[in-house]
């Protein structure tokens, strides 16, 4: 507790952008379509579109602790009256930019998942199955017809 407070500051902003990334991570994990726990689609939507606000606050909180410790080291490093150890801006904090940035495009990502849900209704698909062995293009391209009658094999007979 005897360090300077914007180390302090810094220090409980990376604390904060932790635990918000935590929780943002649960949510996430709740409001994805591939699981089961959440509710029905619309619900899950929400969810993520929480889950989505919690990491960009998470990435905002981390920005702004290594941003505001970027802004001391370079003001104390080009100050001429500052005696006292300068340091340089080390990988330490382009790393906690990198993951700040990551937070903010992954949490928008997880916005929007919500805008596609009410556009549009999910769309079935449904199957035909064969009706023969024999496809339309082999039939179209046979020129001489199979007086055979036609075979009809079971499930295992394709495998």
């Amino acid at each position: 507790l005897s360090l300077t407070g914007y180390i302090q500051a810094c220090r409980g902003l990376m604390i904060s952008a932790v635990c918000l990334g935590f929780f943002g991570a649960v949510f996430g994990l709740v409001g994805m379509k591939c699981t089961k726990v959440g509710g029905s689609d619309q619900t899950k939507a929400k969810i993520a579109c929480l889950a989505g606000l919690i990491f960009i606050l998470s990435g905002l909180c981390s920005m702004t602790s290594c941003s505001l410790y970027a802004n001391r080291i370079t003001s104390e490093f080009f100050d001429p009256s500052f005696v006292a150890q300068k340091y340089e801006l080390g990988a330490a904090l382009f790393i906690g930019w990198a993951g700040a940035s990551l937070c903010i495009i992954g949490g928008i990502i997880f916005c929007f998942s919500i805008a596609e849900n009410s556009n549009s209704a999910r769309r079935g698909y449904a199957y035909n199955g064969a009706t023969s062995v024999m496809s339309s293009r082999t039939k179209v391209h046979n020129s001489v017809p199979d007086k055979s009658p036609p075979k009809h094999f079971d499930k295992n007979a394709y495998v």
